[in-house]
């Protein structure tokens, strides 16, 4: 049996837009509060939104929100974001590592930089923001650590498509699953939530091609409600967990999903293999 979000403090690395806004909006329907880090002050051309719109939008749908300008790789902007949950609501009941780089290119094609880029935004950013909420986590009764990470699948086809990107997301996996084990007596959860299919998000448009497969992409609401759905749950019902989108909301009574979009067939996410038939 869940119970509501009313009143708990959400902290998250981005948030801006996408499948972070869609999450932080939904859980601001039941009444929470939520603080975001991300660094979009200001339009950018190729992006929808920026940290004030975000809050905007969180605020109209009945939480409050606070964003924090900055950048998931720095300590001290990290610091100072859990710093601000507590000082604004409290403290912090809940925290999502939503923020991630993606960039698919073959090992021999893809730039140092952009593999740097993706480790340190992907596996260290998760590190960081999820460190410095813990001394706030073992103190709430609701405690939850929810990583946007895929399920660990080690198939030759995931391994070899873009090994760079493979590690940085199955770092953030590997992290979120040794939480569960590292802080299961301080009764604090930690599962990884990842989409079934693509999202339609600005990722997919600029990033892989976007107007072919956007058709064939879920809207971000289903990342939300499925998100809800781990979040509401008592910490100790459910922890150390690779969960699908999809998986969460069908288990929960939700079995049709056409509602979300993407088509009859909708395009299967990154590191998700179709269901075995017979």
């Amino acid at each position: 049996m869940g119970t509501s979000l009313k009143g708990r403090t959400i902290v998250m690395s981005g948030g801006s837009r996408g499948i972070g806004l869609a999450i932080l909006t939904a859980a601001a329907r039941e009444g929470a509060n939520a603080v975001f880090l991300a660094k979009t002050d200001t339009p950018d051309p190729r992006l929808p939104g920026t940290v004030h719109t975000a809050v905007a939008a969180i605020e109209a749908a009945g939480g409050s929100a606070v964003a924090v300008v900055g950048d998931v790789r720095e300590e001290a902007d990290v610091e100072r974001a859990v710093a601000t949950a507590v000082d604004r609501f409290g403290g912090v009941d809940v925290c999502v590592n939503n923020a991630s780089a993606l960039d698919v290119r073959g090992t021999e094609e893809l730039p140092v930089k952009r593999f740097d880029l993706m480790q340190s935004i992907n596996s260290r950013g998760t590190f960081l923001l999820t460190r410095a909420c813990l001394p706030y986590l073992k103190q709430s009764d609701h405690a939850h650590i929810l990583t946007l990470s895929p399920p660990l699948n080690l198939a030759p086809r995931w391994l070899g498509a873009h090994p760079a990107y493979t590690l940085s997301k199955y770092g953030m996996s590997l992290l979120t699953l040794g939480w569960a084990a590292e802080f299961a007596e301080d009764g604090i959860a930690a599962n990884c939530l990842w989409p079934q299919t693509l999202i339609a998000t600005a990722a997919v448009a600029n990033v892989l091609d976007g107007e072919s497969l956007t058709s064939r992409s879920r809207g971000p609401e289903i990342m939300a409600d499925a998100a809800l759905t781990v979040l509401s749950r008592p910490p100790r019902e459910r922890t150390g967990r690779t969960l699908l989108d999809a998986d969460v909301l069908i288990e929960a009574g939700h079995t049709d999903l056409s509602g979300y979009g993407g088509g009859r067939e909708p395009e299967l996410d990154f590191f998700v293999d179709p269901p075995q038939v017979g």
